[in-house]
């Protein structure tokens, strides 16, 4: 009996050629009842969504024979990740398939504002010819700032710079080598971009950080006469506000193609002949619809053959003999990497060494766990394996992976160095917990808290009773604790598992107790 693949919205023909041809059932079901679904998904093996479709657990709860779930398309925020991940399936997306397309619309959507097109078309159509009522505004020569140069962002500079406009940047994750390359100056605040550009583009994920990231005291910040852009999620921009200062005449016009909630039929903007207002259209060209549609198909069929999906963005992606030998490391590595985060910043060079058993592993998905947690408190999707090398290069870090048969008396071990800093752990118990065995050289064996202190000094006397007795007057309780020595070396590492809020004062008066070597504070 072939496995059936159950299509629930609409996709590109292609893609249902790809997949017919390989001989599974295809089902399409659009525009159907949510019962309707959750009789069809009972039998299927795999679900093609894109963002209309809920895949809620109750709706997982029905099908008792899924192993993947494929959105074509770029997020993934309609699949509830964690119930899948619970089920052992395989979520997977198409992030590049709309990107050039999304590209092309926010320029499109920056040309329509700046020369009234809409406008003007509107006012043919309507039997006037009055050229002088829509006074135009050039791109050449003007400032434009892009909020993310992640994928689409970097797109929109590249044209941009072709129609000759000045490039800045706010985005503190983005390298300023990545930058340069892309002849986009960076700047450190929206403070210092805000009164300098005369449009403005977002190409950012909506997480507690962005949304709302724009409102009144922003609006009040920019030129007047600035030009808005947004194509990226609706709720980045306040509203009622940007109706306000659009109808005061300090914002020139605004584009957008995504609203906080759709479809958008009714909102202060819609009174605006300079708001240009689409439905969401910024991916739907045919080529987009194309490429969506051919490498979700591909994904699938990667997935139902127990292949690794280049795409996932969750463990269950990975075959049972990747998740026998390395996917209980995953925990791991995204802990190494949330760690090496706090005590540095974002590296420049990551370095991850398989031990032991591990050793023979394929290291990807590791390396990608690491930088699936260093790049975590922007709140996305983990990192899939295809992404990874993409989000690395945005963020300005080179990669390396090796493999070392000797685990240094353990059985197995993830080794991750960056930028002078070195972690190493190994898994321990029967729900293979991650346990620190090594910070820098010095041997240890903990586990990390949410919460540690962690401190590097010349050894004597005394000195865990000047720590403890800072943090118990800040009311901080140490949970765990151990100390870590080197072979002839003087000085002692301490790691503490603490409970309390750390605060930058309680640090001082750490600090000013005795002299350090080192003094880490992580937060995960």
């Amino acid at each position: 009996m072939p496995s059936k693949v159950l299509i629930t919205e609409k996709i590109a023909p292609e893609g249902l050629d790809i997949l017919a041809g390989r001989g599974y059932e295809v089902e399409e079901l659009i525009d159907a009842s949510p019962e309707a679904v959750e009789a069809a998904i009972a039998d299927a093996d795999a679900l093609i969504v894109r963002s209309a479709t809920r895949v809620t657990p109750e709706l997982l709860d029905k099908a008792a024979r899924l192993k993947v779930i494929g959105r074509a398309g770029v997020t993934v925020d309609n699949i509830d990740i964690e119930a899948a991940n619970e089920r052992g399936i395989v979520v997977c997306n198409a992030p590049t398939s709309n990107i050039i397309s999304a590209a092309e619309h926010t320029m499109a959507l920056l040309l329509a504002c700046a020369r009234n097109v809409c406008q003007a078309n509107a006012s043919v159509h309507g039997g006037s010819w009055a050229r002088h009522r829509f006074m135009g505004t050039e791109l050449y020569g003007k400032t434009l700032a892009i909020f993310g140069l992640g994928r689409i962002g970097s797109l929109v500079a590249e044209r941009a710079r072709a129609f000759g406009m000045e490039l800045i940047a706010y985005d503190p994750y983005c390298s300023p080598d990545r930058a340069a390359q892309l002849d986009v100056t960076l700047m450190d605040s929206m403070e210092e971009v805000l009164p300098r550009a005369d449009f403005i583009t977002v190409h950012l994920p909506l997480t507690a950080d962005t949304y709302g990231m724009f409102g009144p005291k922003e609006f009040a910040a920019m030129k007047t006469g600035v030009v808005l852009v947004n194509p990226a999620r609706g709720g980045i921009f306040q509203i009622d506000a940007l109706a306000d200062f659009l109808a005061a005449g300090k914002i020139a016009a605004v584009g957008l193609d995504v609203f906080e909630e759709e479809p958008c039929t009714d909102s202060p903007l819609h009174e605006f002949d300079n708001a240009i207002l689409t439905p969401h259209i910024s991916a739907v060209t045919h080529e987009a619809q194309v490429r969506a549609g051919t490498e979700i198909a591909e994904y699938v069929w990667a997935a139902l053959e127990g292949s690794i999906v280049p795409t996932a963005i969750n463990p269950s992606a990975l075959p049972p003999e990747v998740m026998d030998g390395i996917a209980a490391y995953i925990p791991a590595a995204k802990i190494a990497g949330k760690m090496l985060l706090d005590l540095g910043g974002i590296p420049k060079r990551i370095s991850v060494r398989l031990e032991g058993v591990i050793a023979e592993a394929d290291p990807a998905v590791l390396l990608t766990g690491v930088l699936d947690g260093i790049v975590d408190y922007k709140d996305i999707a983990p990192a899939s394996v295809d992404a990874a090398k993409m989000t690395a290069e945005r963020h300005g870090i080179s990669m390396e992976v090796s493999a070392d048969a000797d685990a240094h008396g353990y059985e197995s071990a993830l080794r991750v160095t960056a930028d002078g800093m070195e972690l190493a752990f190994t898994l321990y118990g029967l729900d293979q917990a991650p346990r620190l065995i090594s910070f820098n050289g010095y041997r240890l064996d903990i586990a990390p808290a949410a919460c540690s202190l962690i401190f590097e000094y010349v050894d004597s006397p005394g000195r865990i009773g000047i720590i403890g007795t800072i943090l118990g007057q800040a009311g901080v309780n140490i949970t765990t604790m151990q100390i870590g020595t080197k072979a002839e070396n003087e000085c002692a590492l301490v790691y503490m598992n603490v409970e309390g809020e750390i605060t930058d004062e309680v640090m001082r008066a750490l600090e000013d107790a005795m002299e350090y070597q080192s003094i880490w504070r992580i937060s995960r």
